[in-house]
């Protein structure tokens, strides 16, 4: 927050977004709004997992000598999918919600911007977690399926 012992230097750029949504700004916090709170320890279980998900692939995952790409099989690698899988889903979910929280308080937190304010700071920005997650959740879930297929005996549907 401006004004807090850590703003300066890490959170100088929030700013911008503090005043853009008043859900990080003074506004929640001296209302003692708790969503913020409440998101951030589910960022915080959500990033644990996503760097759960590169350790395995970074030190979990076949090497090449050739150049190839290198990948994660076996249980590992099905362990990894699962993760991935989960911390997506989590990912777009918390943004669902965060949308649907504007909108059931009628925009509350949003309103007071130009409409050319709320789509390059809050709907584009925001934006890119829904669309990123979504293709994560794709070809995760894809993958789970192949190894679920596979599992039973069935051939794999190749795209």
């Amino acid at each position: 927050m401006p004004d807090g012992f850590l703003h300066w230097p890490l959170y100088v750029p929030y700013a911008l977004y503090g005043e853009v949504d008043h859900v990080y700004g003074w506004k929640a916090f001296n209302a003692k709004n708790g969503f913020t709170a409440a998101q951030t320890a589910l960022n915080v279980v959500e990033t644990l997992m996503y760097l759960v998900y590169l350790y395995m692939l970074w030190t979990r995952a076949d090497k090449t000598l050739d150049g190839a790409k290198r990948t994660l099989s076996g249980r590992d690698g099905a362990l990894a999918v699962v993760i991935g899988f989960s911390a997506a889903v989590m990912t777009l979910s918390k943004t669902i919600l965060y949308w649907a929280n504007e909108y059931y308080s009628g925009f509350d937190n949003i309103a007071h911007n130009t409409p050319m304010d709320l789509l390059t700071l809050w709907i584009i920005p925001n934006g890119a977690w829904i669309v990123l997650p979504t293709y994560m959740i794709s070809k995760f879930g894809g993958d789970i399926l192949d190894g679920l297929t596979l599992a039973s005996s069935q051939s794999v549907k190749v795209e």
